[in-house]
Protein backbone atom coordinates (compact mmCIF):
# COMPACT_ATOMS: atom_id res chain seq x y z
CA UNK A 1 0.00 0.00 0.00
CA UNK A 2 1.26 3.48 -0.82
CA UNK A 3 0.08 5.31 2.31
CA UNK A 4 2.72 6.36 4.83
CA UNK A 5 0.54 7.14 7.82
CA UNK A 6 2.26 7.13 11.20
CA UNK A 7 1.13 4.01 13.04
CA UNK A 8 1.29 5.68 16.44
CA UNK A 9 -0.76 8.81 15.87
CA UNK A 10 -4.06 9.56 14.20
CA UNK A 11 -3.72 11.76 11.09
CA UNK A 12 -5.28 15.18 11.32
CA UNK A 13 -8.73 15.38 9.77
CA UNK A 14 -9.34 17.44 6.71
CA UNK A 15 -11.37 20.59 7.38
CA UNK A 16 -15.06 19.79 7.42
CA UNK A 17 -16.86 21.32 4.46
CA UNK A 18 -20.37 21.00 3.16
CA UNK A 19 -22.89 18.51 4.44
CA UNK A 20 -22.57 15.35 2.37
CA UNK A 21 -25.18 13.16 4.02
CA UNK A 22 -28.27 14.27 5.91
CA UNK A 23 -30.55 11.58 7.29
CA UNK A 24 -33.66 12.98 8.97
CA UNK A 25 -36.06 10.89 11.02
CA UNK A 26 -35.25 7.66 9.21
CA UNK A 27 -37.62 4.90 10.34
CA UNK A 28 -37.82 1.38 8.97
CA UNK A 29 -40.59 -1.03 9.95
CA UNK A 30 -41.03 -4.65 8.95
CA UNK A 31 -44.66 -5.39 9.78
CA UNK A 32 -44.93 -4.93 13.53
CA UNK A 33 -41.15 -4.75 14.06
CA UNK A 34 -39.48 -1.34 14.09
CA UNK A 35 -35.83 -1.95 13.15
CA UNK A 36 -34.83 1.73 12.91
CA UNK A 37 -36.75 4.49 14.67
CA UNK A 38 -36.35 8.20 13.94
CA UNK A 39 -32.58 8.26 13.40
CA UNK A 40 -30.96 11.60 12.49
CA UNK A 41 -27.39 11.64 11.25
CA UNK A 42 -25.19 14.15 9.45
CA UNK A 43 -21.83 13.53 7.75
CA UNK A 44 -19.65 16.32 6.40
CA UNK A 45 -17.04 16.16 3.65
CA UNK A 46 -13.59 15.03 4.76
CA UNK A 47 -15.00 13.50 7.94
CA UNK A 48 -15.01 9.96 9.34
CA UNK A 49 -18.11 9.09 11.35
CA UNK A 50 -18.54 5.79 13.17
CA UNK A 51 -21.76 3.91 13.83
CA UNK A 52 -21.68 1.44 16.69
CA UNK A 53 -24.18 -0.59 18.66
CA UNK A 54 -24.87 -4.13 19.89
CA UNK A 55 -25.90 -6.87 17.48
CA UNK A 56 -29.43 -6.29 16.26
CA UNK A 57 -29.32 -2.54 16.92
CA UNK A 58 -30.32 -1.73 13.31
CA UNK A 59 -26.98 -0.52 11.93
CA UNK A 60 -27.00 -2.48 8.66
CA UNK A 61 -30.71 -1.75 8.17
CA UNK A 62 -29.90 1.94 8.48
CA UNK A 63 -27.14 1.52 5.87
CA UNK A 64 -29.61 -0.18 3.55
CA UNK A 65 -31.97 2.77 3.93
CA UNK A 66 -29.18 5.18 3.06
CA UNK A 67 -28.16 3.29 -0.09
CA UNK A 68 -31.61 2.60 -1.53
CA UNK A 69 -31.79 -1.12 -0.80
CA UNK A 70 -34.68 -0.34 1.56
CA UNK A 71 -37.27 2.38 1.14
CA UNK A 72 -37.60 4.02 4.59
CA UNK A 73 -41.05 3.84 6.13
CA UNK A 74 -40.57 7.41 7.34
CA UNK A 75 -37.92 10.10 6.98
CA UNK A 76 -35.65 11.29 4.18
CA UNK A 77 -32.07 10.76 3.05
CA UNK A 78 -30.30 13.62 1.25
CA UNK A 79 -26.91 13.77 -0.48
CA UNK A 80 -25.49 17.28 -0.80
CA UNK A 81 -28.96 18.76 -0.35
CA UNK A 82 -30.76 16.47 -2.83
CA UNK A 83 -33.19 13.81 -1.63
CA UNK A 84 -32.02 10.44 -2.90
CA UNK A 85 -34.31 8.18 -4.95
CA UNK A 86 -34.85 4.70 -3.42
CA UNK A 87 -32.86 2.93 -6.16
CA UNK A 88 -29.38 1.54 -5.43
CA UNK A 89 -27.90 2.36 -8.87
CA UNK A 90 -29.24 5.92 -8.69
CA UNK A 91 -27.81 6.33 -5.19
CA UNK A 92 -24.42 5.13 -6.49
CA UNK A 93 -24.67 7.46 -9.44
CA UNK A 94 -25.44 10.37 -7.08
CA UNK A 95 -22.16 9.78 -5.23
CA UNK A 96 -22.64 7.21 -2.44
CA UNK A 97 -20.79 3.88 -2.55
CA UNK A 98 -20.69 1.06 -0.03
CA UNK A 99 -19.17 -2.24 0.95
CA UNK A 100 -20.98 -5.11 2.64
CA UNK A 101 -20.58 -6.99 5.89
CA UNK A 102 -20.07 -10.21 3.94
CA UNK A 103 -17.65 -9.89 1.04
CA UNK A 104 -19.48 -9.74 -2.31
CA UNK A 105 -16.85 -10.00 -5.00
CA UNK A 106 -17.09 -11.68 -8.40
CA UNK A 107 -14.89 -14.57 -7.37
CA UNK A 108 -14.26 -15.93 -10.90
CA UNK A 109 -13.29 -12.53 -12.30
CA UNK A 110 -9.83 -11.03 -12.04
CA UNK A 111 -8.92 -8.33 -9.56
CA UNK A 112 -8.85 -5.74 -12.36
CA UNK A 113 -12.22 -6.81 -13.72
CA UNK A 114 -13.81 -6.50 -10.29
CA UNK A 115 -12.66 -2.88 -10.07
CA UNK A 116 -13.85 -2.18 -13.63
CA UNK A 117 -17.35 -3.32 -12.59
CA UNK A 118 -17.44 -0.40 -10.18
CA UNK A 119 -16.99 2.04 -13.08
CA UNK A 120 -20.36 1.22 -14.68
CA UNK A 121 -22.04 4.38 -13.36
CA UNK A 122 -19.25 6.61 -14.68
CA UNK A 123 -19.20 5.40 -18.29
CA UNK A 124 -21.61 6.53 -20.98
CA UNK A 125 -21.12 3.71 -23.42
CA UNK A 126 -24.26 1.70 -24.08
CA UNK A 127 -25.22 -1.61 -25.61
CA UNK A 128 -24.59 -0.67 -29.28
CA UNK A 129 -21.26 0.90 -28.45
CA UNK A 130 -20.20 -2.29 -26.67
CA UNK A 131 -21.34 -4.44 -29.60
CA UNK A 132 -19.71 -2.31 -32.29
CA UNK A 133 -16.63 -1.56 -30.21
CA UNK A 134 -15.97 1.71 -31.93
CA UNK A 135 -13.30 4.28 -31.13
CA UNK A 136 -15.46 5.87 -28.42
CA UNK A 137 -15.90 2.58 -26.64
CA UNK A 138 -12.18 1.75 -26.82
CA UNK A 139 -11.29 5.17 -25.45
CA UNK A 140 -13.74 4.83 -22.54
CA UNK A 141 -12.50 1.31 -21.83
CA UNK A 142 -8.86 2.48 -21.74
CA UNK A 143 -9.77 5.32 -19.37
CA UNK A 144 -11.65 2.94 -17.06
CA UNK A 145 -8.76 0.50 -17.03
CA UNK A 146 -6.30 3.27 -16.20
CA UNK A 147 -8.50 4.43 -13.32
CA UNK A 148 -8.84 0.86 -12.07
CA UNK A 149 -5.09 0.34 -12.08
CA UNK A 150 -4.68 3.62 -10.22
CA UNK A 151 -7.03 2.37 -7.50
CA UNK A 152 -5.25 -0.99 -7.31
CA UNK A 153 -1.99 0.83 -6.82
CA UNK A 154 -3.65 2.95 -4.13
CA UNK A 155 -4.63 -0.15 -2.12
CA UNK A 156 -1.40 -2.01 -2.92
CA UNK A 157 -2.76 -4.75 -5.23
CA UNK A 158 -1.53 -3.59 -8.63
CA UNK A 159 0.82 -6.59 -8.85
CA UNK A 160 -2.18 -8.95 -8.54
CA UNK A 161 -4.37 -7.30 -11.17
CA UNK A 162 -4.70 -10.50 -13.20
CA UNK A 163 -5.25 -12.85 -10.28
CA UNK A 164 -8.69 -14.30 -9.67
CA UNK A 165 -10.44 -12.57 -6.80
CA UNK A 166 -11.17 -15.88 -5.06
CA UNK A 167 -7.42 -16.59 -4.78
CA UNK A 168 -6.69 -13.48 -2.71
CA UNK A 169 -6.20 -13.67 1.06
CA UNK A 170 -9.14 -12.51 3.16
CA UNK A 171 -7.63 -9.13 4.05
CA UNK A 172 -6.83 -8.35 0.41
CA UNK A 173 -10.36 -9.28 -0.63
CA UNK A 174 -11.60 -6.64 1.79
CA UNK A 175 -9.28 -4.09 0.20
CA UNK A 176 -10.44 -5.09 -3.28
CA UNK A 177 -14.05 -4.50 -2.28
CA UNK A 178 -13.14 -1.01 -1.11
CA UNK A 179 -11.32 -0.34 -4.40
CA UNK A 180 -14.39 -1.42 -6.36
CA UNK A 181 -16.53 1.00 -4.31
CA UNK A 182 -14.02 3.82 -4.93
CA UNK A 183 -14.18 3.14 -8.68
CA UNK A 184 -17.53 4.98 -8.81
CA UNK A 185 -15.77 8.18 -7.62
CA UNK A 186 -18.01 8.65 -4.57
CA UNK A 187 -18.21 11.64 -2.28
CA UNK A 188 -19.31 9.39 0.57
CA UNK A 189 -18.10 5.85 1.28
CA UNK A 190 -20.08 3.54 3.56
CA UNK A 191 -18.11 0.67 5.10
CA UNK A 192 -19.99 -2.14 6.85
CA UNK A 193 -17.58 -3.84 9.28
CA UNK A 194 -14.46 -3.50 7.09
CA UNK A 195 -12.19 -5.27 9.61
CA UNK A 196 -14.45 -8.24 10.42
CA UNK A 197 -12.33 -11.41 10.55
CA UNK A 198 -9.02 -9.57 10.21
CA UNK A 199 -5.94 -10.08 12.34
CA UNK A 200 -4.33 -7.07 14.11
CA UNK A 201 -1.90 -6.37 11.24
CA UNK A 202 -4.68 -6.41 8.64
CA UNK A 203 -6.83 -4.21 10.88
CA UNK A 204 -4.06 -1.65 11.16
CA UNK A 205 -3.59 -1.66 7.37
CA UNK A 206 -7.33 -1.10 6.88
CA UNK A 207 -7.20 1.81 9.32
CA UNK A 208 -4.39 3.44 7.36
CA UNK A 209 -6.31 2.92 4.11
CA UNK A 210 -9.40 4.66 5.51
CA UNK A 211 -7.30 7.58 6.69
CA UNK A 212 -5.85 7.85 3.17
CA UNK A 213 -9.37 7.84 1.69
CA UNK A 214 -10.40 10.61 4.07
CA UNK A 215 -7.33 12.64 3.09
CA UNK A 216 -8.59 12.56 -0.51
CA UNK A 217 -11.64 14.51 0.63
CA UNK A 218 -14.04 11.55 0.67
CA UNK A 219 -16.35 11.33 3.68
CA UNK A 220 -16.55 7.95 5.37
CA UNK A 221 -19.33 6.40 7.45
CA UNK A 222 -18.23 3.13 9.02
CA UNK A 223 -19.93 0.39 11.05
CA UNK A 224 -17.59 -1.55 13.30
CA UNK A 225 -17.60 -3.70 16.45
CA UNK A 226 -13.89 -3.26 17.19
CA UNK A 227 -14.08 -0.41 19.71
CA UNK A 228 -10.36 0.30 19.75
CA UNK A 229 -10.39 0.58 15.97
CA UNK A 230 -13.49 2.78 15.78
CA UNK A 231 -12.53 5.19 18.55
CA UNK A 232 -9.04 5.68 17.11
CA UNK A 233 -10.42 6.14 13.60
CA UNK A 234 -13.47 8.39 13.82
CA UNK A 235 -14.00 12.11 14.33
CA UNK A 236 -17.50 11.47 15.67
CA UNK A 237 -19.30 8.34 16.81
CA UNK A 238 -23.03 7.61 17.00
CA UNK A 239 -24.41 4.71 19.01
CA UNK A 240 -27.59 2.87 18.01
CA UNK A 241 -29.49 0.77 20.55
CA UNK A 242 -32.69 -1.05 19.58
CA UNK A 243 -33.01 1.02 16.43
CA UNK A 244 -32.70 4.43 18.13
CA UNK A 245 -29.73 6.77 18.34
CA UNK A 246 -28.64 6.75 21.96
CA UNK A 247 -25.81 9.28 21.78
CA UNK A 248 -23.57 11.06 19.26
CA UNK A 249 -20.30 12.79 20.02
CA UNK A 250 -16.56 12.45 20.16
CA UNK A 251 -14.90 9.15 20.94
CA UNK A 252 -14.22 10.23 24.53
CA UNK A 253 -17.82 11.30 25.10
CA UNK A 254 -19.31 8.10 23.71
CA UNK A 255 -16.98 5.59 25.36
CA UNK A 256 -17.46 7.32 28.72
CA UNK A 257 -21.25 7.33 28.56
CA UNK A 258 -22.82 4.98 31.09
CA UNK A 259 -25.71 4.13 28.77
CA UNK A 260 -23.32 2.91 26.08
CA UNK A 261 -21.44 0.79 28.62
CA UNK A 262 -24.73 -0.69 29.86
CA UNK A 263 -25.88 -1.42 26.30
CA UNK A 264 -22.71 -3.39 25.54
CA UNK A 265 -22.05 -5.02 28.90
CA UNK A 266 -25.64 -5.53 29.96
CA UNK A 267 -25.09 -3.67 33.24
CA UNK A 268 -28.14 -1.82 34.57
CA UNK A 269 -28.04 1.93 34.22
CA UNK A 270 -28.95 3.79 37.40
CA UNK A 271 -31.46 6.56 36.57
CA UNK A 272 -31.72 9.83 38.54
CA UNK A 273 -33.34 9.62 41.98
CA UNK A 274 -36.66 11.11 40.85
CA UNK A 275 -36.94 8.68 37.96
CA UNK A 276 -35.95 5.80 40.22
CA UNK A 277 -38.63 6.74 42.75
CA UNK A 278 -41.25 7.05 40.02
CA UNK A 279 -40.27 3.65 38.63
CA UNK A 280 -40.40 2.11 42.14
CA UNK A 281 -43.88 3.58 42.66
CA UNK A 282 -45.04 2.16 39.35
CA UNK A 283 -43.61 -1.25 40.25
CA UNK A 284 -45.29 -1.19 43.67
CA UNK A 285 -48.62 -0.16 42.12
CA UNK A 286 -48.34 -2.95 39.58
CA UNK A 287 -47.48 -5.47 42.29
CA UNK A 288 -50.42 -4.29 44.43
CA UNK A 289 -52.79 -4.58 41.49
CA UNK A 290 -51.48 -8.05 40.76
CA UNK A 291 -51.88 -9.04 44.43
CA UNK A 292 -55.47 -7.75 44.45
CA UNK A 293 -56.20 -9.63 41.27
CA UNK A 294 -54.77 -12.81 42.80
CA UNK A 295 -56.59 -12.23 46.12
CA UNK A 296 -60.08 -12.03 44.59
CA UNK A 297 -60.01 -15.53 43.06
CA UNK A 298 -58.41 -16.82 46.27
CA UNK A 299 -61.19 -15.26 48.41
CA UNK A 300 -63.86 -16.66 46.14
CA UNK A 301 -62.22 -20.05 46.33
CA UNK A 302 -61.99 -19.84 50.14
CA UNK A 303 -65.65 -18.82 50.39
CA UNK A 304 -66.70 -21.65 48.10
CA UNK A 305 -64.59 -24.07 50.14
CA UNK A 306 -66.07 -22.84 53.43
CA UNK A 307 -69.59 -23.05 52.06
CA UNK A 308 -68.95 -26.53 50.75
CA UNK A 309 -67.51 -27.58 54.11
CA UNK A 310 -70.50 -26.08 55.96
CA UNK A 311 -72.91 -27.86 53.63
CA UNK A 312 -71.04 -31.10 54.09
CA UNK A 313 -71.08 -30.64 57.89
CA UNK A 314 -74.81 -29.94 57.89
CA UNK A 315 -75.42 -32.98 55.75
CA UNK A 316 -73.29 -35.10 58.06
CA UNK A 317 -75.09 -33.80 61.14
CA UNK A 318 -78.46 -34.39 59.51
CA UNK A 319 -77.41 -37.88 58.59
CA UNK A 320 -76.19 -38.51 62.14
CA UNK A 321 -79.48 -37.16 63.55
CA UNK A 322 -81.47 -39.34 61.21
CA UNK A 323 -79.43 -42.38 62.19
CA UNK A 324 -79.84 -41.55 65.88
CA UNK A 325 -83.60 -41.11 65.51
CA UNK A 326 -83.83 -44.35 63.61
CA UNK A 327 -81.82 -46.15 66.26
CA UNK A 328 -83.92 -44.64 69.05
CA UNK A 329 -87.13 -45.58 67.28
CA UNK A 330 -85.88 -49.10 66.79
CA UNK A 331 -84.95 -49.35 70.46
CA UNK A 332 -88.32 -47.99 71.59
CA UNK A 333 -90.14 -50.42 69.35
CA UNK A 334 -88.08 -53.27 70.73
CA UNK A 335 -88.89 -52.26 74.30
CA UNK A 336 -92.57 -51.97 73.42
CA UNK A 337 -92.57 -55.40 71.91
CA UNK A 338 -90.85 -56.77 74.95
CA UNK A 339 -93.31 -55.11 77.37
CA UNK A 340 -96.62 -55.48 75.54
CA UNK A 341 -96.16 -58.93 74.10
CA UNK A 342 -94.91 -61.41 76.76
CA UNK A 343 -93.50 -64.65 75.60
CA UNK A 344 -96.13 -67.25 74.69
CA UNK A 345 -94.32 -69.87 76.75
CA UNK A 346 -94.79 -67.86 79.93
CA UNK A 347 -98.53 -67.43 79.28
CA UNK A 348 -98.94 -71.14 78.62
CA UNK A 349 -97.13 -72.00 81.82
CA UNK A 350 -99.35 -69.60 83.79
CA UNK A 351 -102.48 -71.12 82.29
CA UNK A 352 -101.19 -74.60 83.01
CA UNK A 353 -100.60 -73.69 86.66
CA UNK A 354 -104.13 -72.29 86.94
CA UNK A 355 -105.66 -75.39 85.43
CA UNK A 356 -103.56 -77.56 87.71
CA UNK A 357 -104.78 -75.58 90.72
CA UNK A 358 -108.39 -75.97 89.52
CA UNK A 359 -107.97 -79.71 89.04
CA UNK A 360 -106.46 -80.09 92.49
CA UNK A 361 -109.28 -78.14 94.03
CA UNK A 362 -111.83 -80.32 92.18
CA UNK A 363 -110.10 -83.48 93.36
CA UNK A 364 -110.15 -82.18 96.87
CA UNK A 365 -113.82 -81.40 96.71
CA UNK A 366 -114.50 -84.87 95.25
CA UNK A 367 -112.53 -86.56 98.00
CA UNK A 368 -114.36 -84.54 100.61
CA UNK A 369 -117.71 -85.51 99.15
CA UNK A 370 -116.66 -89.13 99.06
CA UNK A 371 -115.60 -88.98 102.65
CA UNK A 372 -118.86 -87.43 103.69
CA UNK A 373 -120.76 -90.11 101.85
CA UNK A 374 -118.84 -92.86 103.56
CA UNK A 375 -119.38 -91.36 106.93
CA UNK A 376 -123.09 -91.13 106.35
CA UNK A 377 -123.29 -94.77 105.31
CA UNK A 378 -121.38 -95.85 108.35
CA UNK A 379 -123.77 -94.01 110.59
CA UNK A 380 -126.80 -95.50 109.08
CA UNK A 381 -125.35 -98.97 109.43
CA UNK A 382 -124.83 -98.53 113.01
Amino acid sequence: MTTTTDTTTKPSAAPAGETVLQASGVTMRFGGLTAVKGVDLQVNSGEIVGLIGPNGAGKTTFFNCLTGLYVPTEGTVSYKGTVLPPKPHLVTKAGIARTFQNIRLFSNMTVLENVLVGRHTRTKEGLWSALLRGPGFKKAEAASEARAMELLEFIGLEHKAQHLAKNLPYGEQRKLEIARALASDPGLLLLDEPTAGMNPQETRAAEELIFAIRDKGIAVLVIEHDMRFIFNLCDRVACLVQGEKLIEGTAAEVQGDERVIAAYLGEPFEPPAAEAEAEDAEVEAAEAAAADADAEPAADTAADTAEAEATETEATEAADTTDADAAEATETETEADTTDAPAPAADAEAEADTEADADTEADAEAEAAAADSTTSKDGEAK
